[in-house]
């Protein structure tokens, strides 16, 4: 992956940086301004989880692409509590602190791929992805590392 980016998330000035370095890679990999929102959105949803649940981790940017669509992958990161009940989590309005619950589930609803691996007292990891199709002289081009 050509463009990787990781930004360590300790405070909200962090989750700031991390929606700016997600808005700019969505640009360069060719999303819309609106899908580049939706994107910047599900990144400041899981850094805040992350800060509100574990206090500090990690969000990490990258990209993925098949011989069709290219994609930003997010991975949010962090050595915290973990979530003891994925699905109640999962669930709008589920909160566990202050907030309005609308965080992993708000995620989950803005990006393709979402994916939740968590282990009780070792943390969690959140994977999404956001596609766009490839326009056909990009198709044209061979992709270097592409997923199959």
């Amino acid at each position: 992956m050509a463009d990787e980016v990781c930004v360590p998330i300790a405070a909200d000035a962090d989750i700031v940086v991390a929606r700016g370095e997600g808005r700019a890679l969505a640009g360069r990999l060719g999303f819309t301004r609106t899908d580049a929102t939706l994107i910047a959105t599900a990144i400041s949803e899981v850094g805040r989880n992350i800060l509100v649940h574990a206090g500090s981790g990690v969000v990490e940017l990258a990209e993925a692409a098949d011989d069709h669509r290219v994609a930003i992958v997010v991975i949010a990161r962090d050595d915290g509590p973990g979530i003891p009940d994925i699905q109640s989590a999962l669930r709008e309005g589920f909160a566990t602190g202050d907030g309005l619950g609308l965080g992993l589930p708000g995620s989950q609803r803005l990006m393709d791929e979402f994916v939740i691996d968590t282990k009780l007292g070792k943390g969690t990891t959140v994977t999404m992805r956001k596609w766009r199709d490839r326009d056909p002289l990009e198709i044209l081009r061979p992709v270097d590392g592409a997923d199959d």
